[in-house]
């Protein structure tokens, strides 16, 4: 990854055309990359075509030399147009320094008001800059330093002068994530697990926040001490469901697909023949518990949410009615829009062109109409929201009763749909006719578009960064940790515009600073550690600063490489979460014995013959186990792939990293792949398989209690890193 902040040389465009040179500089001055490095390490230009297309994106014309140089000169007045900066952003304990603009010779005061109602003055720095004219008024820049000692919150700037005043929000946050101390002084690990796989007898056939709550018991009691699972947020409010959990509706809130109907207090005071009504529901979907065909997410959310709306009739008791009213009242609007948005998706399908239209927003006079003409339905989805905080926040303080340090850890995507709840609600703050995706890679030749709306750097500084803020409140509310997919997204983005090929997009740069920053200060407050998921292509610095902000990183075994050869686990970086595998890839048993090149063959994704892609497979493979051999940790004849399997957690073991995690699907035997990236629904059922054995047969959560594999795999690990860390401390 290119540093943010490095902008296109002026030395290469003296070599360009003098327009394509301007163009540069634009795109430069706006955060756009002109250039990226291709998968084969070339670098290559992004075409004129593809940057004027997401500088549209961002609001800047330039479609034409004439319109870019105007923008470039609006690029350059813009921040002497306002007495603020759109926020400020800064770390506690260090100097901060902020310019503000006014009429040349006023006189300004600068104030801060904390969270707490506290007022703070700022002081005026001897800093010289030349006034300049805007828009007529001659205009001069003040700059004022800012109090070291503020607390970490989300606090006001004021400016006053005489006859005018502004305001911006001020970001304090931390240096340094502090929850990742706990992690440094005592290594843990934890199990990995897609969470709609995982069934048990009370399961209605998709597992549910029930089930999360009892597999962190029971792991805890084997020493886990989290359970990371795949992202809860929230899909489409009736069936069909996208299975994907990576392209929600949106990410601020839960799916209500993973409700526990039992564990619904009102269920208990239904009227006979409606308890009834329930039970034969349930019934029916747990018939699918020990079914080996794929998860069937459309036909139990269907009887999950017939069961619901029969509960929603019975009345609440006042204490209950009080928690759900807190609950609405906490969420703020963002709650009752997202339920707007369920209630009208109900009956307007998401290609239904009125989505985009601007008279239909959240905060118009008709969506305004529907919120009255639908405000039943609109108390149904928030009261589902309120169940889902319940569960959730069940599960975890069912982790920590049973030992676990972190708990539940959340899984956060990169982005929802664009057809979403949030391309809905959000779209002031996100990126209009552009879409997230992927440069091509070795694996992904023509690249990726993973249709999903970025946000809009700018307008999300000027909304104060809250929509940032709100999103990651409600997923770390009831959280040990999150895991961030494609951390590197706060860096910088891959826009594609639309009607251009995933190759022909280019990345778009945000202001890293701020958002990791406010990342530490959310899950801070929260208590909880922050893992990134930072694979794939990236500069050195990345990683070295978000093991600086206190961030852990990603390492895959099979993706640890030193000059060709397999890492050495003394070698592995220390602030990071190390597993053996990941969703992307098959389970350690489908990998070892290469089962995946063959359905990448039958896939017609192989960039080579299948029997070359093999041979390369089982040497990689063989070099690993090697150095698990090496160290004692396999016999030197034969090893079952049980034994091989233990022995690469074992050695994961002997690395420093500070959290390590384990695959359930590694503790059954399974060998099927979960995900398979570069296919559609129609090519491979992605995140739709259910937990099995090595026969694919169906493992319910009852099963694991007395399963040898499960529990020999997870006491080496165990025992491993106990052992590793009493070495440690001799």
């Amino acid at each position: 990854m290119s540093n943010p902040a490095s902008p296109v040389s002026a030395s290469a465009d003296a070599y360009l055309d003098p327009d394509l040179a301007q163009l540069h500089r634009l795109a430069a001055a706006h955060g756009v990359g002109t250039t990226f490095t291709g998968w084969n390490g070339t670098p290559q230009q992004v075409a004129p075509e593809t940057l004027v297309k997401v500088l549209a994106a961002l609001g800047v014309p330039a479609s034409s030399p004439e319109l870019v140089d105007g923008s470039l000169a609006e690029a350059e007045l813009d921040p002497w147009r306002r007495m603020l900066p759109p926020a400020v952003v800064v770390t506690a304990g260090k100097e901060a320094l902020v310019p503000v603009h006014v009429p040349d010779g006023a006189a300004v005061k600068l104030r801060i008001v904390t969270e707490d109602g506290q007022e703070h003055a700022a002081r005026q720095r001897d800093v010289e800059v030349e006034p300049r004219d805007v828009d007529g008024v001659r205009t001069g820049r003040t700059t004022f330093a800012l109090p070291r000692d503020l607390p970490l919150g989300w606090h006001t700037l004021h400016a006053d002068i005489e006859g005018a005043a502004a305001q911006t929000a001020l970001i304090v946050v931390p240096d340094r994530l502090a929850t990742t101390g706990m992690l440094e002084q005592r290594r843990g690990w934890g199990l990995a697990a897609q969470l709609y796989s995982v069934r048990s007898s009370r399961s209605w056939g998709i597992g549910d926040f029930g089930d999360l709550a009892d597999l962190a018991a029971m792991s805890a009691e084997r020493g886990a001490d989290y359970v990371l699972v795949n992202p809860l947020h929230a899909a489409e409010p009736a069936p069909p469901l996208q299975p994907s959990p990576y392209s929600p509706s949106t990410r601020r809130f839960f799916n209500p697909l993973y409700l526990r109907i039992e564990a619904i207090d009102e269920l208990a005071y239904l009227e006979p023949k409606q308890r009834g009504q329930v039970e034969k529901l349930a019934a029916k979907a747990q018939q699918l518990n020990r079914s080996a065909e794929l998860l069937d997410r459309d036909q139990v959310y269907a009887l999950k949410l017939e069961a619901l709306e029969l509960l929603h009739q019975a009345e609440r008791s006042p204490a209950r009615e009080q928690a759900y009213r807190a609950f609405v009242r906490d969420s703020g609007a963002g709650l009752e829009d997202f339920a707007l948005w369920c209630a009208l998706r109900e009956q307007t399908p998401a290609d239904d062109p009125s989505w985009r239209d601007p008279a239909a927003a959240p905060d118009t006079a008709a969506a305004q109409a529907k919120r009255r003409q639908l405000a039943q339905r609109i108390g149904f989805h928030m009261w589902l929201q309120w169940l889902c905080d319940e569960q959730l926040e069940a599960a975890q303080r069912a982790a920590k009763l049973a030992g676990m340090r972190l708990g539940v850890v959340h899984d956060l995507a990169v982005g929802a749909d664009l057809s979403s709840a949030d391309a809905w609600m959000l779209r002031g703050v996100l990126a209009p006719g552009v879409s997230v995706g992927a440069p091509p890679d070795m694996y992904n030749q023509l690249g990726q578009d993973w249709s999903q709306p970025p946000w809009h750097p700018k307008r999300l500084a000027e909304a104060g960064y809250v929509p940032f803020r709100n999103m990651l409140r409600t997923v770390l509310r009831h959280a040990g940790g999150v895991r961030v997919d494609h951390i590197l997204g706060l860096f910088r983005l891959w826009w594609v515009p639309e009607g251009n090929l995933p190759v022909d997009g280019a990345y778009v740069t945000y202001d890293h600073e701020a958002m990791i920053g406010i990342l530490a200060l959310e899950a801070q407050r929260a208590g909880a550690v922050v893992i990134g998921e930072d694979l794939g292509t990236f500069e050195p610095w990345v990683r070295d600063y978000l093991a600086e902000r206190g961030i852990l990183g990603t390492s895959i075994l099979w993706f640890e490489n030193d000059g060709g050869a397999p890492l050495p686990p003394e070698k592995y970086r220390t602030q990071c979460l190390a597993s053996v595998n990941t969703h992307d890839l098959p389970p350690t048993a489908g990998y070892l014995s290469g089962e995946h090149v063959a359905l990448r063959e039958g896939l017609g994704l192989l960039q080579q013959s299948a029997a070359e892609e093999l041979a390369s497979h089982r040497k990689s493979v063989s070099a690993v186990l090697e150095v698990a051999r090496e160290r004692g940790l396999l016999p030197d004849g034969e090893a079952t792939e049980q034994q091989q399997i233990e022995a690469l957690h074992v050695l994961l073991a002997q690395t420093p990293s500070v959290l390590l995690g384990v695959a359930l699907v590694d503790g059954t035997g399974d060998r099927r792949v979960q995900n398979q990236p570069g296919t559609t629904a129609e090519q491979y059922p992605n995140w739709q398989v259910p937990l099995g054995d090595s026969a694919g047969q169906p493992v319910l959560l009852e099963d694991l209690e007395g399963d040898p594999r499960f529990n020999g795999l997870l006491a080496a690990v165990e025992n491993a890193l106990r052992q590793s860390e009493a070495a440690r401390r001799r």
